[in-house]
């Protein structure tokens, strides 16, 4: 418990009695949302060369790179289906 309280306490700046009083639901889909936001802003600013340097000492970055970029590729996916098409005249201009 202790490891998933003091990062929604640090994190999020939440204090103690905050996560005493909230539903055990609600700390479960905070803990889900902080890391997912942690798994998308993890390499950013890095380029792939970048990557590469590092996964020469710490190979295990390579997984973490490849999770965040399918991570990146998932909402890059949502946010262009919720773009409406571009009209004729959009194009154009």
């Amino acid at each position: 418990m202790v490891l998933m309280y003091v990062p929604l306490m640090k994190d999020l700046n939440l204090d103690w009695n905050t996560l005493k009083a909230l539903p055990r639901t609600e700390i479960q889909a905070l803990t889900a949302g902080l890391r997912e936001y942690n798994l998308l802003h993890a390499y950013d600013g890095y380029a792939d060369k970048d990557i590469n340097e590092m996964a020469k000492s710490k190979p295990e970055i390579r997984s973490d790179y490849a999770k965040y970029k399918e991570q990146q590729r998932k909402y890059q996916r949502i946010l262009n289906m919720e773009k409406k098409p571009m009209s004729l005249g959009e194009l154009l201009s």
